[in-house]
């Protein structure tokens, strides 16, 4: 095993938006880390993170995929160091209508933010457990308390890490190991560009509700405090995750579809 006092950090996704700036975060807070992204980006952000004077390996995996998941896991084995923290943060958005939305897109965002997060996870656990100790972010949404209309399978899967999160919270909660989840809104990110979804309100002008900086901030220091979960970052995306409690269904829906629609579509 390494001989190394400093922290050790895993972080997926890594290569730009939130999960860059949580590895940033990690790295400026005395951690080594392993990144992983499915892009050739990872080994670019490497070399930003290793800047800041942060011992950095990066993976390139398509967690999208079993083998991607296996790819990465022996990545970290070979390491041979505790996790100490890991941000499980990949995942990808499709935007449109149900109907009309790309069948392997959808299939494909289901493998990537469901299907890895549990494959990832279930290692992870068992691994944490048998230390005694770790902790654990999993991004989800404020769109994972909502339903989301034009986006139905990228807010359902966020419904399932939102609910999978809070669940491990409570069976882990008295081992050692703390579990987050990372509620975001919409973010300054290349996300809605990714889903094809520039000509919305949301990917136009709602994403900048949120910095992706202070969103991976706020959702480190509720890792590091044990909180179940934190809406982050804005006073915006706050108000609106605690009014979401009190809110009826077929409101948040209307509300969400109007944000999603096409501003062509629009009248």
């Amino acid at each position: 095993m390494e001989s190394n006092h400093r922290l050790f950090a895993v972080v997926t996704g890594a290569s730009s938006g939130i999960g860059y700036e949580l590895a940033r975060v990690f790295a400026k807070n005395g951690y080594d880390l392993l990144v992983t992204s499915g892009s050739p980006g990872a080994e670019e952000a490497a070399r930003d993170f290793g800047s800041l004077g942060t011992n950095v390996q990066s993976v390139q995996a398509d967690l999208a995929t079993d083998e991607g998941v296996e790819k990465l896991w022996q990545a970290i084995q070979a390491r041979r160091r505790p996790i100490d923290a890991i941000a499980i943060n990949a995942g990808v958005g499709v935007g449109g209508k149900f109907a009309e939305t790309d069948l392997q897109k959808e299939l494909n965002l289901i493998q990537l933010n469901v299907t890895s997060t549990v494959h990832l996870a279930k290692y992870v656990v068992r691994d944490m457990l048998s230390r005694g100790s770790g902790r654990i972010l999993f991004t989800s949404s404020i769109a994972g308390t909502m339903p989301t209309p034009l986006e139905a399978v990228y807010g359902a899967s966020k419904a399932f890490i939102l609910s999978f999160s809070q669940s491990l919270h409570h069976e882990l909660k008295d081992t050692g190991i703390t579990v987050t989840a990372l509620q975001p809104g919409p973010t300054d990110t290349n996300f809605f560009h990714r889903a094809g979804m520039d000509d919305t309100k949301v990917g136009s002008e709602g994403k900048y509700t949120n910095d992706p900086a202070e969103v991976a901030q706020q959702g480190y220091d509720a890792l590091m405090a044990g909180e179940d979960h934190v809406f982050a970052s804005s006073m915006k995306t706050k108000v609106q995750g605690e009014l979401g409690k009190f809110m009826p269904e077929s409101v948040k829906a209307k509300m969400h579809e109007k944000q999603a629609e096409p501003k062509s579509k629009q009248r």
